[in-house]
């Protein structure tokens, strides 16, 4: 079978007839050999009884959840390829040729895209088609690098099942689709999209999304989701901030009167920010394990055995020359009031020391990671086996 098209169903009997009619309609005059898969969420009304009737395959999925809706039929589905669309009526299901097009030719992952295609009047609140997807979906192609999308919370979307099942997306509610386009990027899955249109939807009800909740979950997921932004680099703009503070104050540009806080300030931005890039590098690690990310990293090497003694060691000798340096800072910077040398010199000493405990401490929490990573490449065999 080729196609499957799937749509998750919580209570949609006003709407899903239309939606199972006009896919049903696609299949028979296009020729492509498919199925219409409802994925019900546990609906009350009538709406599993319209879709068997109209002669729909229904998956009954106990966990609840726009995600889990969506998984439990993507597992389920027969066809090499799915489209995935809400049952609300505001998405067209009879014009989903230019997504089978583009999978035929080879791409994962086919984004429809609402602002091409049309929105009609009413039908995406002014916040969301102004400000909120606009603004996210720039926001994510910054941070993940996605050069086509523009449009990632439209609900329209094709895809290869065996290409999206790989990403082992584990989100439960509505951010399974943003974590689906997040992931087929960082998997380097080929993405392109094709304008579709967006109609009011006929439910008769408030919709199940929240614009701030809803907002505020795809702001998470996308932090979450990329511990460089997150963490990196703050912590190196933090770090050179402290740095650059201590220098100003090291070559006498910070005036007396603002040493104290310039020494205040260089200790905590500096070790704040060291701090942080670590947390970015264990947090990659942790993401790669649990399978957020795809085993490929830059910092990989990391999780070779010898890394916690290489920290440990490098921890040492982060604190010895720090030491040293500290101390022919005296020599260097002669001031004639005492209290500037030596707030320069305490200054260096203390971030030094601190980064330099840091650092063991991450090489043992490193050796750990690596201990983890073992464990789950190579498990240990029972007895007996």
């Amino acid at each position: 079978m080729e196609l499957s098209i799937i749509m998750p169903c919580l209570n949609e009997a006003n709407t899903l007839s239309a939606c199972i009619k006009k896919a049903r309609k696609f299949l028979e005059e296009s020729g492509v050999e498919g199925e219409v898969i409802v994925a019900d969420n546990g609906s009350t009304d009538a709406s599993l009884q319209i879709a068997r009737e109209l002669g729909a395959r229904v998956v009954d999925v106990p966990v609840r959840g726009y995600g889990a809706a969506l998984s439990a039929g993507i597992y389920q589905a027969n066809g090499a390829f799915v489209i995935m669309g809400d049952s609300d009526d505001s998405y067209d299901f009879f014009r989903l040729q230019p997504f089978v097009d583009k999978l035929r030719e080879g791409y994962d992952l086919v984004m429809g895209n609402r602002f091409l295609g049309g929105i009609s009047r009413g039908a995406m609140p002014f916040m969301h088609r102004y400000v909120g997807n606009p603004m996210l979906s720039a926001l994510g192609r910054r941070i993940y690098g996605h050069a086509v999308c523009h449009d990632f919370y439209c609900g329209l979307r094709g895809f290869r099942k065996d290409s999206i099942v790989r990403l082992n997306i584990q989100s439960t509610g509505m951010e399974f689709a943003l974590e689906m386009i997040i992931k087929a990027e960082l998997h380097e899955l080929k993405i392109t999209e094709v304008p579709t249109t967006l109609s009011r939807d006929g439910r008769g009800r408030e919709p199940h999304l929240s614009t701030y909740r809803d907002g505020w979950r795809s702001l998470r997921l996308y932090l979450l989701m990329s511990p460089r932004w997150t963490f990196g680099i703050p912590g190196i703009v933090l770090a050179t901030l402290g740095l650059a503070s201590l220098g100003a104050a090291a070559l006498n540009v910070v005036p007396v009167e603002w040493l104290g806080i310039a020494h205040i300030f260089s200790t905590v931005t500096t070790v704040l920010g060291y701090q942080a890039i670590l947390l970015a590098v264990f947090a990659k690690f942790i993401a790669i394990e649990s399978s957020l990310h795809p085993p490929a990293t830059k910092f990989y090497m990391l999780q070779h055995r010898g890394t916690m003694e290489r920290f440990v060691i490098a921890g040492f000798l982060i604190a010895l020359v720090c030491t040293t340096v500290g101390m022919a800072v005296r020599g260097w910077f002669p001031s004639p009031e005492a209290n500037v040398v030596s707030s320069q010199f305490e200054a260096f000493l203390e971030i030094g020391l601190i980064v330099a405990g840091q650092t063991v401490l991450a090489g043992f929490y490193f050796g750990l990671l690596h201990l983890l990573h073992e464990r789950r490449m190579f498990p240990r065999k029972r007895r007996g086996d």
